[in-house]
């Protein structure tokens, strides 16, 4: 009788051990970081993104790096880099040109003649699987300077002496 009520117990403690609330993973996403930069005007900067593919992490890794160009500004990652501040510093740029940025920032529209690969050293992208989303770090490199006349020919930011 005692072995029958331990196996009973044991059997419950197990059963009602997995009946616990999910956990859900946290994310933080790493700021990105201004690696180095180029005489041409273009900077080299290591983003972080979540996907489901590769594919679609690369496309989205370029786009945030040029979002960020534009309306955030990013941070350096070596003593001697400046940070790198956003192109465009009107707070509501965003809802005030919406159909403008909408356009701009669709599916291979104008935001992809300003990034690039190129740059892309071997190591230099990660992979980490969490579940069903991929967690990928990639550097790209964004044209700054022929973004930042792009946007002033657009009259999205001032020209030069404006600010």
């Amino acid at each position: 009788m005692k072995k029958l009520s331990f196996i009973l117990a044991a059997m419950a403690l197990v059963l009602f051990a997995g009946c616990g609330t999910k956990r859900s993973q946290a994310y933080y996403a790493a700021p990105s970081q201004v690696l180095s930069t180029n005489y041409d005007g273009s900077y080299i900067i290591r983003v972080q993104v979540r996907s489901r593919t590769a594919v679609t992490a690369f496309t989205d890794a370029q786009r945030k790096a040029v979002e960020e160009v534009i309306f955030d500004g990013v941070k350096s990652s070596a003593s001697g880099l400046a940070d790198l501040k956003p192109l465009c510093f009107d707070l509501n740029a965003r809802e005030k040109h919406e159909a403008y940025f909408q356009s701009f920032f669709e599916d291979k529209g104008p935001w992809s003649n300003y990034v690039n690969l190129e740059d892309k050293r071997p190591g230099s992208t990660t992979y980490q699987r969490t579940g069903i989303q991929m967690i990928e770090t990639v550097t790209v490199t964004v044209n700054r300077s022929a973004l930042q006349r792009r946007l002033q020919a657009d009259g999205i930011i001032p020209t030069e002496g404006r600010y």
